[in-house]
């Protein structure tokens, strides 16, 4: 790999590529080779992060339990045995090759405040810096559904963008990502380069392990999220580690080649030297060694970053705040969300928490709605933490279904749901009217809206706890 430039490389492991299915064992032959892949990364000057799950699993071993319990606190009991016993073995193993490695334990509330987010931003920088390898987990020992990453895929592309990866390999029990399940169907064709996943058609039936809580779809949300962080994500098996490095050779070369532009030849001697060239350049593919297997998602030429990401993926969104095309113009055009433009209001949420912003298409007052609830809610309706009760929506007077409502982003909300039910379609100047009050003239400053690809309010950009828990 010499020649190429430093590059920050995450990989994911799941709990189904460490930990064997039946006897619960650590598979020794893999965690081995995947330090020796990531201690040569590093001899090459990159540096390193691993997303490791398995806590559980090896947990199950060391108390020889057959099977994965339901109950919570049995299941983060065994969390906190696997654990321990999980990194003693990676620092075991890495320890002999004089690799110093950290463990980095984390749930949603950790990045959902904004200051521990940048307190362990700052950490991984730091570790990486020194040339340690940070190897990163969710905190199952605490973490409940409601501040569950739901699988380690999502934390790891999360991961990526807080340390601005350059790569995140997803390894699995599959070579790649393939359009129809390959387990059933023999004619399946391996997708090998994936530009647009918003157009990607595949087959993302497989489920995960009786252990792990991802399978396939679960990881094209991860590689969603990654990419959009302008960061390169590939699907790969995870029985070979060593194709980690074969396959990031391979896509620096074909970058490399790309961008040769042979000089024009001023002696038939330099013509001669230039074809060559120029033929070595064009046939770069041939060239280089074909590399194995594996699905890469290109990451976006525009990525989101620091705290745009944040705002729309370190969050959990409480709630929906409905706006119409115009409001979406307006925060296209740098502008904060004012309550003219806010057309319903759903879910329980207090001031400053998030909130999806879906934009819809405004109709008459007397349109046909969808359901039936009461205009505004009068103060009386309102529960103690200033949300909606039974997390209704504040008006039906707008049709939501057709045409198909897109989120266009998050924002940090001015204002609990119950308050926006009632200022909603208002000039902010009636807010002091209305609430007899006005924290703002804005229902979100545009400092606490990210925007993101238009996209159905069905496939959100950032699963919830439970959806992910249901993959």
């Amino acid at each position: 790999m010499k020649g190429h430039r430093h590059l920050t490389i995450v990989i994911k492991l799941g709990t189904s590529s460490i930990v064997d299915e039946k006897s619960h064992e650590p598979v020794l032959s893999i965690l081995s080779l995947i330090v020796e892949t990531a201690v040569k990364l590093r001899k090459d000057g990159h540096r390193v992060v691993i997303v490791s799950s398995g806590a559980i699993g090896v947990g199950l071993r060391r108390m020889d339990i057959e099977r994965r319990p339901k109950h919570l606190p049995r299941v983060q009991a065994l969390a906190a045995v696997g654990q321990c016993r999980l990194m003693s073995l990676w620092d075991s193993l890495f320890g002999h090759l004089r690799q110093p490695v950290a463990q980095i334990l984390l749930t949603r509330n950790d990045i959902a405040d904004r200051t521990q987010y940048l307190n362990a931003q700052n950490t991984f920088v730091e570790l990486l810096n020194m040339g340690v390898i940070p190897i990163v987990n969710e905190n199952d020992t605490i973490a409940v559904s409601e501040i569950k990453f739901g699988d380690n895929d999502t934390l790891s592309a999360i991961t990526a963008a807080m340390v601005q990866a350059d790569y995140l390999f997803l390894m699995t029990d599959v070579d790649c990502l393939y359009d129809k399940n390959p387990r059933t169907h023999p004619d399946a064709q391996a997708i090998e380069v994936v530009e647009d996943i918003s157009v990607l058609a595949a087959d993302v039936s497989t489920a995960g392990s009786s252990l792990g809580t991802g399978g396939m779809s679960t990881k094209i949300v991860a590689a969603r999220l990654a990419t959009s962080a302008g960061v390169t994500t590939v699907i790969t098996r995870s029985s070979n580690p060593g194709n980690i490095v074969n396959i990031i050779n391979y896509v620096q070369g074909s970058k490399q080649g790309q961008l040769e532009t042979p000089s024009l030849p001023s002696t038939p001697a330099m013509e001669e030297a230039a074809l060559s060239r120029s033929t070595a350049s064009l046939n770069l593919d041939d060239l280089l060694m074909k590399p194995p297997l594996h699905t890469r998602f290109l990451p976006d030429l525009h990525p989101i970053r620091d705290r745009s990401f944040w705002l729309l993926h370190g969050l959990a969104p409480r709630g929906i705040v409905y706006i119409d095309e115009g409001a979406h113009r307006a925060l296209a055009d740098k502008a904060g969300l004012l309550p003219v433009g806010v057309v319903d209001v759903e879910g329980q949420f207090s001031q400053h928490e998030a909130v999806r912003i879906v934009v819809v298409k405004r109709l008459p007052r007397r349109a046909s709605i969808s359901r039936t609830v009461s205009e505004s809610p009068s103060p009386s309706t309102i529960t103690a933490d200033g949300s909606l009760p039974n997390g209704s929506s504040s008006s039906g007077a707008y049709e939501k279904i057709k045409p198909a409502p897109f989120e266009v982003g998050r924002a940090l909300v001015n204002y609990s749901a119950a308050e926006i039910a009632r200022i909603k379609g208002l000039q902010s100047t009636e807010i002091q009217g209305v609430l007899g009050y006005a924290d703002s003239e804005h229902v979100a400053l545009r400092e606490n809206i990210s925007l993101s690809k238009a996209k159905k309010l069905s496939r959100p950009a950032t699963p919830s706890p439970a959806e992910t828990q249901a993959s």
